[in-house]
């Protein structure tokens, strides 16, 4: 008999006598006291402290989830004392009263529905947003005389585990292009063929230094003489029980979620500046936010769901004033704004387990792409570039195309960045491209494509991943001996990593495609070692590597050392890796790494086999593939998953 036994179930002891004594029960008194003891004690414990039942349904019983309310199936901390049960109970009314105004005033439906309306309306332009109107960028062009300097192409052979895969024609490599003319053009200066060379030389010039270094701080950098909070006190009219939600997220979140806009000193000001005067003039922004600081808190802090009554008061009333300025109508930057925040900051700091009421992230998207192509809307350029990020990283995610990929392949082509280099890292060219795998997965998804086409695809695309190559390719620590970021070199680190992840992402669309194939095991290995480059823990910048980690990790087998690199660097991280869309990618990592580590499916053991892959893939015996996509296992789990 558990200790934690409901305390209106009296005498268990008698209870257990009783039934193991009297086999037949035939009195009714007998029988009535029997069936007092038939209620389930398996069920969560939010229905036993409600006095509900519970149909048992994990990870959330049905009623947890209609009501929003945190499903405990293990004894929880308030569990222990009838007082601490007291308290939690009026804690969960509280919570269902207010998930009952919401219903009634509708808000999240609305919203929804408002969505709805904006997505079956036909266009007001007859092409998509222009993303060239004059902004203040760095122009910079893709094709310079630098990158046309010839260097050796990225050994990338595209020949799988099936020499055949056509019709019976074998694929060779330098297979013809003119296909892919049409879906990206090629640069036309000369650049060598692919050739045959052993799959150890793919990042024989990826010679990484790792000079000695000591931050001055989390991002080794020199903050501004006072808080953010403090240019905020009197211009932003508060409750005095939501000022400290609004310090908190100026003085912690921000800097949590944005520490490359941070590494480029001039463009966080720049940045910071934006922010507050959204936070100033935008009203759903602003309640955006202090929902984020009261999701923020309660991850951090553990505070299990004693935050949940400010962050629903905070997300419910973001939704209502976003249903206002949906209904004003001319206010379309404020609604692109605050959509944008709703889905970058909870994408940012939210629960891995988020069981509390809330839009998914793709929704609040497309209403971002029919707000952008609409003529009277000028997003800013951190707006722009929040677009260019959710947009194409969220397509591979989903397997389709980005919303917006006419309009990156046209400024690839031009050389017009969107500012995502000083906002998440990465070169603008590499994000370009992966919209254009993006593409060319769809395609493949939706059977629009042959098998020697994907192929032809591939080798060009692989050339143009070869051209965004540096001349000079060694990788140091983006550090200066003074514990000083270096933002250039932080740049050049962390496209790497992307660009890496981005070959990954390429290969794997390769008819017959496995993950014991060299290619892949050599490129996993790669990630892990250019990310020694970075510092671990909370000082280095992990959080904002999701996705190039996410894909190495999806495509790696169960003996690659990166697996281990990955876990030490989370586990360095404390609980900083336990939310937000990091902890969300270890956690479909997981669950993905279970169904690929079972005995039968995994490679020899032996020493030889285990020296980073090199020489398990040309074993005599191949093991199983990994039995499901990552997507189909976020689909089945029902992980509306944004890992950026």
């Amino acid at each position: 008999m558990s200790s934690y036994a409901p305390s209106t179930m009296a005498h268990p002891a008698a209870a257990s006598m009783t039934a193991l004594s009297i086999p037949a029960v035939d009195d009714p008194a007998e029988d009535s006291k029997s069936k007092s003891y038939r209620r389930s004690r398996s069920g969560c414990y939010t229905c036993r402290v409600r006095r509900k039942k519970c149909d048992e349904t994990r990870p959330s019983c049905q009623a947890c989830t209609k009501l929003g309310l945190k499903c405990d199936y293990k004894p929880p901390l308030w569990w222990i004392s009838v007082n601490q049960r007291r308290v939690q109970k009026e804690r969960i009314k509280d919570r269902i009263r207010q998930t009952k105004t919401m219903e009634k005033h509708g808000s999240l439906q609305e919203y929804m529905e408002r969505i709805r309306q904006l997505t079956q309306k036909p266009a007001t332009v007859a092409v998509e947003y222009d993303f060239n109107r004059p902004l203040w960028v760095e122009q910079y062009n893709p094709l310079t005389t630098s990158l046309m300097t010839p260097v050796t192409p990225y050994d990338f052979d595209v020949r799988t585990n099936q020499e055949t895969f056509l019709n019976g024609a074998p694929l060779t490599n330098n297979a013809p292009l003119s296909a892919f003319n049409s879906f990206i053009p090629i640069p036309q200066q000369p650049y060598s063929t692919f050739q045959e060379l052993p799959s150890e030389a793919c990042f024989p010039s990826y010679a990484t230094r790792t000079p000695s270094y000591s931050p001055a701080s989390p991002a080794g950098l020199v903050f501004p003489d006072r808080p953010l909070s403090s240019y905020l006190q009197t211009t932003v009219s508060l409750d005095d029980n939501d000022r400290p939600l609004l310090n908190h997220f100026l003085d912690n979140v921000l800097r949590l979620v944005f520490p490359i806009v941070e590494a480029h000193q001039q463009t966080f000001l720049v940045r910071a500046g934006e922010i507050l005067n959204c936070l100033q003039n935008n009203l759903s922004y602003l309640h955006c936010c202090l929902s984020v600081s009261a999701i923020h808190l309660k991850t951090s802090r553990g505070l299990t769901d004693e935050m949940d009554h400010d962050i629903m008061r905070h997300r419910y009333e973001a939704i209502s004033q976003l249903c206002r300025a949906l209904s004003d109508g001319p206010s379309h930057e404020h609604v692109l704004d605050a959509t944008l925040a709703m889905i970058f900051y909870h994408c940012s700091v939210g629960e891995p387990d988020d069981y509390l009421p809330d839009i998914p992230w793709n929704t609040h998207f497309k209403a971002v792409s029919n707000l952008v192509n609409k003529p009277t809307c000028a997003p800013t350029q951190f707006s722009v570039s929040l677009i260019t990020w959710i947009d194409i990283l969220g397509a591979t995610m989903l397997g389709q195309t980005p919303h917006f990929a006419h309009t990156y392949r046209t400024k690839h082509l031009s050389g017009t960045a969107s500012g995502l280099q000083q906002v998440m890292g990465c070169d603008d060219r590499i994000m370009y491209l992966i919209s254009e795998i993006a593409c060319l997965e769809s395609l493949k998804i939706e059977g629009r494509i042959d098998d020697m086409a994907v192929c032809q695809h591939v080798s060009a695309l692989s050339a143009q991943l070869d051209w965004t190559e540096p001349v000079e390719r060694a990788l140091d620590v983006p550090y200066s001996p003074s514990g000083v970021v270096q933002p250039d070199q932080l740049t050049k680190v962390i496209t790497a990593l992307f660009r890496t992840a981005a070959r990954i992402y390429l290969y794997s669309l390769m008819p017959g495609f496995g993950m014991y194939d060299q290619n892949n095991i050599v490129l996993v290995a790669a990630v892990g070692e250019i990310l020694q480059c970075l510092p671990p823990g909370a000082q280095g910048f992990d959080r904002s590597l999701v996705w190039p980690l996410f894909i190495a990790g999806a495509h790696s087998v169960p003996y690659s050392g990166f697996r281990k690199i990955l876990t030490d660097r989370i586990a360095a991280m404390g609980y900083l890796g336990n939310f937000g869309s990091f902890g969300r990618m270890y956690r479909v990592l997981e669950e993905l790494w279970k169904l690929s580590s079972d005995p039968l499916t995994s490679p020899s053991t032996s020493t030889g086999s285990r020296n980073f892959g090199q020489n398990s893939a040309s074993s005599e015996q191949q093991p199983s593939e990994q039995p499901i996509h990552w997507r189909e296992l976020m689909k089945r789990k029902k992980w509306d998953y944004l890992l950026m």
